[in-house]
């Protein structure tokens, strides 16, 4: 299985102004922007960090993932979550040929832990042998920074402060327990191996 994020979160999208807030930065100054991409850079480590801890996509990003085989017959639950669409479902032979499959035969599952695509007639199109699966989907809570849930909006802040205040590598590994305590309504609790639950 492959994951490829086709799409980056446009620097608009981020909150470089809410942040300088929470780090009380000085404004008013000729240099006021310097920063700015500083700031945009520990922002984007912050995310893709809490994005990695929960399985969630904050903003949204488009993202192309090729399977080999289904887990079930009916159902494959997608690898993030919340997924707003499903874009293209291509399934390819062994010599990269790709068949488009019809929209009406499939449908997705929203769910805030593990979206699914469903077979729309009982069973997905079938993939054939050393062929793949290719799914194009849209992942994220909504296109602005306003659409993040506030706690995780937080912990971005939070983790992201940590890195500019330890960027000397001074302030050791891991995350902070604020941050942690944050994000864990919105880790996956996986059972059954992932499979049907």
């Amino acid at each position: 299985m492959m994951l490829v994020e086709q799409t980056s979160v446009p620097g608009a999208a981020l909150p470089v102004a809410q942040f300088k807030d929470h780090l009380q930065l000085g404004t008013g100054f000729a240099g006021d922007t310097l920063q700015d991409p500083v700031l945009e850079n520990y922002l984007r480590s912050a995310i893709a960090a809490i994005e990695a801890r929960t399985g969630k996509v904050l903003i949204s990003k488009s993202y192309t993932w090729t399977l080999t085989a289904w887990r079930e017959a009916c159902r494959q639950a997608l690898p993030l979550a919340p997924a707003s669409s499903i874009d293209v479902l291509r399934i390819l032979d062994r010599l990269g040929v790709a068949t488009v499959i019809d929209p009406s035969l499939y449908r997705l599952e929203v769910d805030m832990h593990r979206p699914a695509i469903w077979g729309a007639a009982g069973s997905l199109a079938v993939i054939p042998l050393y062929g793949t699966a290719e799914i194009d989907f849209t992942a994220g809570f909504g296109a602005a920074w306003g659409d993040v849930p506030e706690d995780l909006a937080l912990a971005v802040f939070l983790l992201a402060t940590f890195y500019y205040e330890n960027r000397n590598g001074a302030g050791g590994q891991g995350v902070p327990a604020s941050v942690s305590s944050l994000i864990q309504r919105y880790r996956n609790v996986r059972i059954l191996g992932g499979g049907a639950t």
